[in-house]
């Protein structure tokens, strides 16, 4: 037995980030089995900021076929070891959210249960000087991780900063060569067949209408397919992360090509800074209730580290998601999927999981129903985890000099995250699930940066004689020092590997 009736025909509402990144996905699986039709309104632009990405899109585009140094040039790329969260925890305090691990497993034992027994010694070394990734972020340098992976220089991780204008186009390009059909015209109805719901076709401006067996809405916060046409339904989260705006602002780069996401928390909310090659993106975050967008406006623009090159760009939102992200023929990737703020870096990977997961639960035109259930459950389950993360940062504080950050401290929060931070402060233990985008190793970083201290560690960590264990901490941190200090700069990193085009090149 086979299937006897597979899809032929996919029409994707919407280009930009999302769109591009399934039709390219979708090109390179499909291999021309399929016709692939993007329709991309020629009114509404994208946004076009510095986007910051975690690990998992190397995977992506690894996927695809990429060449990283002809992506860092053509997007104007720069390496991303971490999030460096400034003001979060109390005013004047700063900690780093590494990519990567913290030391290495010992007899079985975490790392950091080794840590917390030397600070229980009175040892006041930083967990952070176990991280590679740490200490090169800090000290402005970048290397590629190791290829053995019991050196604690393979415990190195990275992403990117770039133009999503400019990632997108990249992107369009590659579909295109691969067979992608775009349509820039505006949809004007959508049409449901009568016997199930199912969206039969897409109404165009021109009169012309689109068929297609599958459906994919990159339609933006909208949800012209999901939500207009299906009526999916929305879970607003806004009483756990109560940040509704955004401002948006490209400003000229400085020398400091630092190689992480800095995040400031201001009074209503917080401010991104992410390096480029070519320019600075940066943001403001923040919850309409407690301040004012002109006051925003200038709090953003007050901050900034070089001359802006634009005006703020405004960006409304409710945080939260679509009761079902695939639901009969359709399929919502992106901001019509649901939003969950940029704090943690996750838009595009949300997007990326999103067609990750379609690809192995692949329809075909029977549509059924088992399967878009367990896309759902486990889209849901993702979306959740990812949120407590986020919330994780805002609950867990002493801030309590402004409206948002008290009410923050004290609001209820999930019980899955009540868990995880009951579970570590009592003993040093990570709750975790197997399939969480964010591994143990940032949740720690996040919790012990965020102040929850544990009260004990794993008792197996006391199974080593001090002697050695301080032997092996003082070669770890010996190791990853020197791999540091003889690393390149992140900026003559770059330089290296994708030097600019001469002037006269394509």
């Amino acid at each position: 037995m086979g299937n006897s009736d597979p899809i032929r025909r996919i029409a994707i509402l919407g280009g930009g980030t999302a769109g591009w990144m399934a039709a390219a996905a979708l090109a390179r699986t499909l291999k021309q089995t399929c016709e692939i039709t993007v329709i991309e309104s020629p009114e509404i632009g994208t946004v076009g900021v510095g986007e910051a990405t975690v690990p998992p899109i190397r995977q992506f585009n690894a996927m695809l076929g990429i060449d990283e140094n002809d992506f860092l040039r053509k997007t104007q790329a720069t390496f991303k070891l971490a999030i460096a969260f400034r003001d979060w925890f109390r005013r004047g305090h700063f900690y780093v959210h590494p990519f990567g691990r913290y030391g290495a497993t010992m007899d079985q034992v975490e790392f950091h249960h080794y840590w917390l027994r030397m600070r229980a010694l009175g040892d006041g070394t930083p967990l952070s000087s176990y991280s590679l990734t740490n200490t090169a972020a800090m000290m402005g340098k970048f290397l590629l991780p190791a290829a053995d992976s019991r050196s604690v220089l393979a415990s190195l991780s990275y992403a990117y900063h770039f133009d999503t204008h400019l990632y997108g186009k990249y992107l369009r390009d590659y579909a295109l060569a691969r067979g992608v059909t775009c349509m820039e015209q505006t949809v004007i109805d959508v049409r449901l067949r009568g016997a199930d719901g199912f969206i039969e076709s897409l109404a165009l401006a021109d009169g012309r209408a689109v068929d297609a067996d599958f459906f994919i809405d990159c339609s933006g916060f909208r949800g012209v397919l999901i939500e207009q046409a299906l009526k999916t339904g929305y879970e607003d989260w806004t009483h756990w992360l109560p940040c509704d705006r955004a401002l948006a602002v490209p400003s000229e780069s400085t020398q400091d090509l630092s190689p992480y996401t800095l995040s400031t928390a201001r009074e209503a909310g917080w401010q991104w800074r992410i390096p480029l090659q070519h320019r600075t993106g940066n943001g403001y975050v923040y919850c309409s209730r407690f301040i004012g967008d002109d006051e925003a406006a200038r709090t953003l623009l007050g901050n900034l580290e070089g001359r802006a090159l634009a005006d703020p760009r405004p960006l409304r939102f409710t945080t939260g998601r679509r009761r079902k992200f695939l639901s009969k023929n359709c399929l919502a990737l992106g901001l019509s999927a649901g939003f969950l703020e940029p704090l943690e870096s996750t838009s595009i990977y949300l997007i990326q999981s999103g067609i990750q997961q379609l690809l192995s639960l692949f329809p075909d035109r029977s549509f059924d129903g088992r399967t878009g259930e367990e896309f759902n459950r486990l889209a849901l389950t993702e979306f959740e985890q990812i949120r407590d993360f986020i919330i994780l940062h805002y609950h867990a504080t002493e801030r309590d000099d402004a409206p948002l950050w008290r009410y923050c401290r004290n609001m209820p929060i999930p019980d899955s995250l009540a868990h995880k931070i009951e579970l570590f402060r009592g003993s040093g233990r990570i709750a975790y699930y197997g399939r969480e985008l964010f591994s143990e190793q940032s949740w720690l970083a996040v919790l012990t940066g965020q102040g929850i201290v544990p009260e004990r560690y794993d008792p197996l960590a006391d199974v080593m004689a001090i002697d050695d264990l301080k032997n092996r901490l003082a070669q770890m941190r010996s190791m990853i020092r020197q791999a540091v200090e003889a690393a390149p700069g992140h900026r003559e990193f770059i330089a290296r590997i994708c030097p600019p085009r001469a002037p006269h090149a394509s």
